[in-house]
């Protein structure tokens, strides 16, 4: 089945909020951070495609060759995260996926309202994905990448993902090892699709700037 159609560009008159988007590597702080901000937050990672979909890519090489790539934006709904930034923007609400992923799948659907709200942040490891369609649409107020030391995201993320049980705990070791030697790169993608790189420490006042009037 082809991927739906992006939305139509929106009319300026249209938007009522726009978005902030969160990028960065996996365990860098984004969920954490775009909590303190106090806004309306889109989980990006709820639109991971399901676990039997046969689409989804796999890893060519390594300890973990075989295993589906979930660090590809292939294994990602791009239109339908997209499609959800616009209705949050144009509309103040969306209806959208909670994503299990110790079952990789979908568990069940939650709304996201913005109660008037005029900024709302979008956070996930894809979301420097959706920066080029939010900035054509007019609905984008910032896009920023967090950065901070490898090793400590690395920690951050091991800790996590072994408190959730996201994995067995040796796929996630694998994984967070091959993360913490790729996370350059992954800041270096994110800089190239429109993010501006900040430490974790400079974020939040970024944002909290532009709630100023």
């Amino acid at each position: 089945m082809p991927p739906p159609d992006p939305p139509p560009p929106v009319p300026p008159g249209q938007i009522g909020a726009r978005v902030v988007v969160l990028a960065g590597p996996s365990g860098v702080g984004k969920s954490r951070l775009a909590a303190h901000t106090g806004l309306p937050v889109l989980r990006l990672d709820d639109f991971y495609r399901n676990g039997d979909d046969p689409g989804l890519p796999r890893i060519d090489h390594g300890a973990n060759a075989g295993l589906v790539d979930w660090d590809d934006p292939r294994s990602w709904h791009h239109d339908e995260a997209f499609r959800a930034i616009c209705e949050l923007a144009t509309t103040g609400r969306t209806v959208a996926p909670v994503y299990d992923i110790a079952r990789n799948g979908p568990s069940g659907t939650h709304v996201v309202e913005l109660d008037g709200a005029s900024l709302f942040v979008a956070e996930g490891i894809f979301a420097q994905e959706i920066v080029a369609a939010c900035r054509a649409h007019g609905v984008l107020a910032a896009a920023l990448c967090l950065s901070q030391h490898p090793l400590v995201t690395f920690w951050r993320r091991l800790t996590r993902d072994l408190r959730e049980h996201r994995k067995p705990p040796l796929v996630l070791l694998r994984r967070g090892w091959a993360l913490m030697r790729d996370q350059r790169r992954v800041i270096a993608d994110a800089a190239a699709l429109g993010c501006e790189v900040v430490p974790v420490t400079e974020a939040g006042e970024r944002i909290r700037a532009l709630l100023q009037p």
